[in-house]
C-alpha cells in the first residue's frame, strides 16, 4: 500500500531499505534480505520491486540481486561491472551509470555519489571485480533527497553532496570496523547537512559496534543540529 502523501523508509537490518514512495513505487536499496540475520522474516518476501539500487559488489549489500532480479524484474540501478556480473547471471534489467551520473527509474531519480570502501563479488569460490563502490541520492516525486551512503568511511566528497544534493535525509553506517564509526559519521553529517540521520549498517555482528546513542554524543560534541532517527530492523521512517 503506497503512502498518502511523502514516503514510508523501512530499514531492514544492516544496509538495506524499503522505499515507498507517494506514487507507490517501491525501491529496495542494497538487496540483502535472505540471509540477512537482522532482517525480520516478515519483511523477507516483496509484493513488488520497482527499482533495485547496488552500492557496491559485497554479498551483505547485493546477495539477493540475481533472484529478486530474476523474479520481479525491476530497473537495477549500479555501476557498470556490476551490470556485466548480473548480465551473466541471466539479469536483463539492469541500468548501469557511474558516479556523478543521474538517471531516472520508476518516476524517481538516482543520482551516483563517491564511497570510500572496496568491491568485491564472491562468486563459486572466486572474487570478480565490483567496480569502485559507490553511494546514491535518490530524488522523491515531491522532490525529497535521500542519500544512502552505502559501505564508505568519511571523506571530503560529502561536503559536495552536500553543497549540491542538499540531502533532506542521510542514512549513514556507523558500525566501526568496515565503515565510518559513530564519530566519522558526525563528521559527515555536518558536511551534508541533512536534517535527519538514519544509522545504518550496525548491531547486525558484534564487530559492529558503533551505536546512535553514540552517534547523538558525538554529534553534540560537533555542535551538528541533525535529528538521529534510531530505526529497529522493521521499523519505518515515514
Amino acid at each position: 500500500m503506497a503512502p498518502t502523501r511523502g514516503y514510508t523508509l523501512t530499514w531492514l537490518g544492516h544496509g538495506t531499505f524499503h522505499l515507498v514512495t507517494r506514487d507507490g513505487r517501491v525501491v529496495l536499496l542494497d538487496p540483502w534480505v535472505e540471509g540477512n540475520p537482522a532482517c525480520p522474516n516478515e519483511h523477507k518476501s516483496f509484493e513488488k520491486i520497482d527499482v533495485i539500487t547496488i552500492s557496491h559488489g559485497h554479498g551483505d549489500h547485493m546477495a539477493d540481486a540475481v533472484t529478486l532480479g530474476l523474479k520481479f524484474k525491476p530497473t537495477i540501478v549500479c555501476n557498470y561491472e556490476i551490470h556485466l556480473f548480473l548480465q551473466k547471471k541471466g539479469v536483463t534489467t539492469t541500468s548501469p551509470m557511474n558516479k556523478g551520473g543521474t538517471q531516472e527509474a520508476g518516476g524517481v531519480r538516482f543520482t551516483m555519489v563517491h564511497a570510500v570502501h572496496s568491491s568485491g563479488i564472491e562468486d563459486g569460490g572466486q572474487v570478480t571485480y565490483g567496480g569502485e563502490p559507490c553511494g546514491f541520492v535518490v530524488t522523491l516525486e515531491d522532490g525529497t533527497r535521500i542519500y544512502h551512503a552505502g559501505d564508505t568511511g568519511v571523506h571530503s566528497d560529502m561536503a559536495l553532496i552536500g553543497e549540491i544534493y542538499r540531502p533532506d535525509v542521510a542514512l549513514l553506517p556507523i558500525g566501526d570496523h568496515f565503515t565510518m564509526s559513530p564519530r566519522e559519521a558526525a563528521y559527515a553529517a555536518r558536511m551534508l547537512g541533512a536534517r535527519v540521520i538514519v544509522p545504518a549498517h550496525h548491531g547486525t555482528f558484534p564487530v559492529l559496534s558503533g551505536t546512535p546513542d553514540a552517534l547523538k554524543a558525538e554529534l553534540k560534541t560537533l555542535g551538528v543540529a541533525a535529528e538521529v532517527v534510531p530505526l529497529r530492523p522493521g521499523e519505518a521512517l515515514s
